[in-house]
């Protein structure tokens, strides 16, 4: 039974398992902050210029009778087909979507690794068998031990 513990300790504290949870909470988190770009800042503004356009009550009754909403004919039990629900549902992905690409965009643009000037040498590359960043002059990967040819601008 000891075994067992100490198999699912391991199991546990492995690296891709901690980065998934971290990511899990990471991404509770950009929820919030997705939600809060969607409701707070582009739903008003789509809101006013498609005059408070709402397709909730869109509906096809199967059932026979007439009600004036979705809500009623629910109430009542009757079979419907909402598709003013799925219209929405695809608005509101799309919105978020391209929230979602607003914001990866800023945070790519924000975060972007600089890059060296074009007319300076650089002075690392990657190894051909790992793809690992290695000194331009290394003769030999340090992560796969791979031997390297040393670049002819490098020597």
């Amino acid at each position: 039974m000891n075994n067992f513990f100490k198999e699912f300790r391991e199991f546990a504290m492995r690296g891709n398992v901690v980065d998934l949870a971290v990511g899990i909470i990471i991404g509770a988190a950009f929820t919030t902050v997705v939600n809060s770009l969607v409701n707070d800042v582009l739903m008003p503004p789509i809101g006013e210029l498609t005059g408070g356009v709402d397709f909730t009550d869109l509906f096809i009754n199967l059932s026979g009778g007439d009600y004036d909403s979705l809500e009623a004919a629910q109430a009542a039990g009757a079979a419907t087909i909402n598709y003013g629900l799925f219209i929405n549902s695809i608005i509101n992905f799309a919105i978020v979507a391209f929230a979602v690409f607003l914001l990866i965009k800023q945070m790519n643009r924000l975060f972007a690794k600089e890059q060296p000037p074009a007319d300076e040498e650089p002075t690392t590359r990657d190894c051909p068998y790992c793809l690992q960043t290695v000194p331009i002059k290394a003769t030999r990967c340090p992560y796969c031990t791979s031997e390297l040819e040393v670049p002819a601008q490098a020597s």
